[in-house]
């Protein structure tokens, strides 16, 4: 299905993604190394331990305290949590941090992959492109007038984290 820019924001405002942006690409079509998931496996390492810079998104994301530390030191991506490629590796995409982002998987990962697969025939199609390394809906981020529990609770955890890796 060959899309516009703003039937493809469209459709992502129904999955209740309005708030993600897009970009325009046109498929190269290519064949993926063999070894392709022994190098994503590194650079999935690589993109969890870069996070360090996304405190503000992480704290939206309603993490216990052991999940937001296993996050942090790279050992386990919390429960209903994808890594995306925002241009796939078959339509050309590369293995770097920048190619890739984090968001739920449920309703977003899934979503987005059939967001995707429906452009699959099109000559030029419309791929997600959060701004930062976590897509968070502003629908899901919004808190109340009391303040985020979970912000001051991952606060707390970021200074601990961030003393912990001054040592090292």
């Amino acid at each position: 299905m060959q899309l516009t820019r703003d039937s493809a924001l469209e459709k992502l405002a129904k999955f209740g993604m309005d708030d993600m942006p897009v970009i325009e690409y046109i498929p190269n079509r290519c064949v993926i190394d063999k070894d392709w998931f022994q190098k994503y496996s590194m650079l999935r390492r690589e993109f969890l331990a870069s996070l360090t810079d996304s405190f503000d998104e992480i704290a939206f994301m309603n993490l216990s305290q052991e999940e937001f530390m296993n996050l942090m030191m790279g050992k386990k991506m919390p429960e209903n949590t994808s890594l995306r490629f925002r241009i796939p590796l078959i339509w050309g995409g590369k293995l770097n941090i920048d190619n890739m982002f984090m968001c739920l998987t449920f309703p977003h990962s899934h979503n987005l992959d059939r967001f995707i697969i429906e452009q699959s025939d099109a000559k030029t199609v419309f791929l997600p492109d959060p701004a930062k390394k976590i897509y968070i809906s502003t629908s899901s981020s919004t808190s109340s007038a009391s303040g985020n529990a979970t912000s001051d609770r991952i606060t707390q955890s970021a200074a601990y984290f961030a003393s912990g890796r001054g040592n090292e």
